[in-house]
């Protein structure tokens, strides 16, 4: 699809970051390009409407969940264009009000995510919305997967964890970037699309 070819040589590469044998690949290029930045955002509008909405009874999503922090850029737009509320997830002890919680893993232990106890209402229509997924738990000694793995392994599969604890039903999980030979979705309680994929 040339919109995906198009998003894909708008991110830039720069390797060893964060640390020596990681390539990291920076989505930041797509938001200083405003046409990048409006064909990212339709193009997940056009599945969502195309796909998503088939995946639920009533044709509807309800909430857009964004992950902390680079969620929170794609989240409110995709949620406004959709007609759903946004529902921010962010890392323990930074929302205010009653939040519900859970755990994900890091390089060394455990982090954990919050979303506000109200946010979303039982039986309501949920997508989750991030830059990049690499949650699972990598077999390979290598430090690119190891340290990736960990690093975003299980954020997503917490998200879906307040979402579930909430009472509502996550439809899809949504993504710029899939690290595919970290298997990701087979972690999740839901689909998982993903605009651009790569085995590096």
């Amino acid at each position: 699809m040339a919109d995906v070819d198009f998003l894909r040589s708008k991110l830039r590469a720069h390797p060893d970051f964060p640390q020596k044998g990681i390539v990291f690949l920076d989505i930041f290029p797509l938001l200083r390009d405003p046409l990048a930045f409006e064909a990212l955002i339709t193009h997940f509008v056009h599945h969502i409407t195309s796909h998503t909405l088939g995946l639920s009874d009533n044709h509807k999503i309800d909430v857009v969940v964004g992950l902390d922090a680079r969620g929170f850029l794609l989240g409110p737009i995709i949620a406004l264009r959709l007609g759903a509320a946004f529902v921010p997830v962010r890392k323990k002890g930074k929302l205010p009000g009653e939040c519900v919680q859970a755990e994900y893993a890091k390089e060394y232990g455990t982090d954990s995510f919050e979303m506000q106890a109200d946010a979303i209402k039982p039986g309501q229509n949920v997508i989750i919305v991030d830059d990049l997924i690499a949650t699972g738990v990598s077999t390979s000694s290598t430090i690119f997967k190891d340290a990736l793995s960990l690093r975003k392994g299980g954020s997503a599969k917490a998200a879906g964890e307040l979402v579930q604890k909430q009472g509502g039903k996550t439809l899809q999980y949504l993504f710029i970037i899939e690290l595919l030979f970290l298997k990701a979705s087979s972690k999740l309680d839901a689909p998982v699309y993903s605009i651009i994929q790569t085995q590096d």
